[in-house]
């Protein structure tokens, strides 16, 4: 079997029945028409402390310099939306968190969709990427022709909205490749105008020294007292603008486990994490993306909140 369609199909079926939402495939070449809006956008220090993106500008625009020889760009969308949520009138944490870290339990995935290809196509050099290198998941996924890039800036569907994650196979082989969908966003500036921090400055162009999930995730100093009063109750990361979006409403509930919430999670009231202790927190999100923030980054929120 060498044909490019039938190759395609198998790694599409593959993908699906590994419990991906959807797969696109695109050419791996230059990204012409990302490199303005990303020098842009650095020019003008919205991406605040996050020096690594300011590192391997070509990297980012260009996968044949990122995997040698690379032809297509295997671009997967996985499903977090829960199904339960956490009570109303309690610190937030953003959905995509409630369960296991999801680099660990996309690589996985990954690394199964790899072996299939090498076992049933052959010799195929790729490497994945879950949110891990100078890869720009987003507008891959949109060339991919998942969706388009929403006035949040978020990948957006028809079908399922936005709360997946996205991750991308960079392969040495040629396949079919598919096409771009339309922006369905039209005149809505939902998002726009529910963003507590004002952090959207202008359709598709988010300020990421001012997104909460900058605040509460990346930024290591002390969160600006601007800010106080703005942050509408969440400790890690934000929802808002995902969920204010009318595409949402098609959004179902994963099918995946290990991104369900903890009880503790889905229970803890205000008083429950103004006391917890760092033994309640590595409890409560031992395999989670919270880690990431730590038990202090995570009391400086809880903090800055009261």
């Amino acid at each position: 079997m060498n044909s490019i369609h039938e190759h395609t199909q198998l790694i599409k079926t593959e993908a699906k029945r590994l419990g991906f939402l959807s797969c696109g495939i695109s050419k791996a070449e230059f990204m012409e028409e990302e490199a303005p809006r990303l020098e842009k956008w650095l020019n003008n220090n919205m991406h605040g402390e996050m020096g690594y993106m300011e590192n391997h500008f070509d990297l980012r625009l260009d996968p044949t310099k990122l995997v040698e020889g690379s032809k297509s760009v295997i671009s997967l969308l996985l499903n977090y939306f829960p199904e339960a949520t956490q009570k109303e009138d309690t610190f937030k944490v953003s959905k995509y968190a409630y369960g296991q870290d999801y680099h660990h339990v996309i690589k996985s995935k990954l690394r199964e969709l790899q072996n299939f290809i090498s076992e049933e196509i052959g010799e195929v050099y790729g490497r994945a990427f879950v949110d891990s290198a100078p890869v720009l998941d987003k507008a891959w996924a949109a060339k991919s022709g998942l969706g388009w890039i929403g006035k949040h800036s978020n990948l957006l569907t028809r079908q399922v909205g936005s709360f997946y994650f996205i991750a991308e196979l960079i392969v040495d082989l040629e396949l079919e490749y598919d096409h771009r969908v339309t922006d369905h966003c039209g005149s809505c500036t939902a998002c726009m105008d529910a963003c507590p921090t004002q952090a959207i400055v202008e359709p598709y162009v988010v300020d990421g020294s001012k997104c909460i999930s900058y605040l509460t995730i990346e930024l290591k100093n002390e969160i600006p007292s601007e800010f106080k009063g703005k942050m509408d109750d969440w400790m890690f990361g934000c929802d808002v603008c995902q969920d204010v979006c009318p595409w949402n409403r098609f959004s179902k509930p994963h099918r995946e486990p290990l991104f369900n919430a903890t009880p503790e999670l889905l229970s803890f009231t205000k008083k429950d994490w103004e006391e917890i202790t760092e033994d309640v927190f590595r409890k409560v999100f031992q395999k989670s993306a919270v880690k990431r923030t730590k038990f202090s980054g995570l009391k400086r929120n809880i903090e800055f909140l009261e």
